[in-house]
């Protein structure tokens, strides 16, 4: 669950994390006048549960009170990235000496907590990695410590202050606020923590001008004080429709239960040439999960840890033809995998079924002239007599549409095996095709 700016800042103030001060939330342009003490300037941000909206232009310094009015009207007007605004915060606006990033999270590959930290605050923490990554200090912490170690923020702000020496004129503000946002992170059981950017004021005073916290799902329990004092109620789970990816969204729409990316903002995910990306489309959502941790065991003992599941996936029982068919189409739009893993244990689905829809994905985009991703699986159960022909008959009529598919039929090989074979035939003979 992502919270709003100024639900994640009531939560930073509460642990002594500086911000601005707050003039409060509203929804329409005549509450301005209701807010008693407004110093201008100030600033007005719309409240969205998705990034990008700087450049949305959903954030805007204010200078006077008919000024105010007209940037309330426009803010309430907007939508950033499809999604519309329905509050505007007011807050003090702060002189920038300098801005800085600041976040911890979770790693997605190795689940070990990250303290990240960089002097080019106020842009994408992506975009710097891209372009500048020595201008980013990152530190895991595999042992899940609960409070941030001394020596881990004497570096951290070590770092920082050689890439920004007048930071050494707040070293100890700096060390507290770092320390106190890792507290944050832990105490709240969140998945991302992040100040981008901290400000240093003209008047040498730390300030966190935004605020980003997403709360772990599985966690909502443990915070229902906490989610009380926000006003939310801590019964009913925020449906953010914000925080999908693409993908995400693609899927709930065509019906595919359960789908969820593995990777952060797989549209501007940066593959790492030396690890192989797999996809899967599992029959089930015990086999789903199952199937992430068989594909991250397999890598690790046989892959020197160079195997990367992208995604969880359930196809419900008894899926359709063509909703079979729309999980392949799915995975193969997606820029990421290498390599699809598919299991159909057939017990309430179908086999038959099961490899018409694969197959007609195949056949359908190759005749679009569209992405084709090799895809390795095993299918076995309900309707398997009837699946083994039709992939025989079809194999033998469309030859290239499926030239990169290999299904085991039966149950011979357990599904570790099946994982292991898939990797090394994609690895020894489709790579190796495919390269010039």
């Amino acid at each position: 669950m992502r919270l709003y700016e100024y639900e994640a800042k009531k939560i930073f103030e509460h642990e002594d994390i500086p911000i601005p001060r707050q003039f409060g939330t509203i929804q329409s342009p005549e509450e301005v006048e209701k807010i008693s003490q407004l110093n201008f300037p100030i600033m007005g941000k719309a409240m969205a549960l998705i990034g990008g909206r700087g450049k949305a232009g959903g954030i805007k310094k204010i200078n006077d009170l008919n000024e105010a009015k007209i940037a309330v009207n426009d803010l309430l007007r907007l939508k950033i990235h499809g999604y519309p605004v329905n509050k505007v915060l007011l807050e003090e606006a702060i002189d920038i000496q300098g801005e800085i990033y600041l976040g911890v999270t979770t790693d997605p590959i190795s689940f070990d907590v990250v303290l990240i930290t960089s002097a080019l605050g106020g842009i994408d923490i992506e975009e710097v990695a891209k372009s500048n990554p020595d201008a980013i200090w990152k530190k895991s912490l595999p042992d899940n410590p609960v409070f941030l170690p001394e020596n881990i923020v004497i570096d951290a702000t070590a770092f920082l202050i050689s890439q920004f020496p007048q930071l050494n004129n707040v070293k100890e503000k700096l060390q507290s606020v770092i320390s106190n946002l890792y507290t944050t992170f832990q105490k709240y059981d969140t998945k991302v923590c992040e100040i981008n950017p901290l400000i240093v004021s003209d008047d040498s005073k730390l300030i966190a001008v935004d605020a980003k916290i997403v709360l772990d799902d599985n966690a909502l329990y443990r915070q229902s004080v906490l989610l009380s004092r926000l006003g939310i109620d801590p019964e009913s789970k925020r449906h953010d429709v914000a925080e999908q990816t693409r993908f995400e969204a693609r899927a709930h729409k065509a019906g595919i239960i359960g789908y969820l990316d593995l990777l952060p903002e797989p549209e501007k995910f940066e593959k790492d040439p030396e690890k192989l990306y797999v996809g899967l489309v599992p029959g089930g959502a015990g086999y789903g999960i199952f199937s992430i941790d068989e594909v991250v065991n397999v890598g690790k003992k046989y892959f020197d840890g160079r195997v990367v599941p992208i995604n969880f996936m359930d196809s419900g029982g008894g899926p359709r033809l063509s909703t079979v068919a729309k999980m392949f189409h799915l995975l193969m739009d997606h820029p990421v995998p290498d390599l699809i893993i598919t299991s159909r244990f057939g017990g309430i689905s179908s086999c038959d079924i099961f490899i018409r829809g694969l197959i007609k994905a195949l056949r359908d985009r190759f005749a679009a002239e569209q992405r084709m991703v090799p895809v390795y699986g095993r299918m076995v159960g309900t309707d398997l007599p009837n699946a083994r022909v039709y992939l025989e008959k079809a194999k033998k009529e469309t030859p290239e549409p499926l030239k990169y598919l290999h299904i085991v039929v039966g149950n011979q090989k357990i599904m570790a095996d099946i994982i292991k074979d898939g990797i090394e035939w994609f690895r020894l003979q489709v790579k190796q095709e495919k390269e010039p």
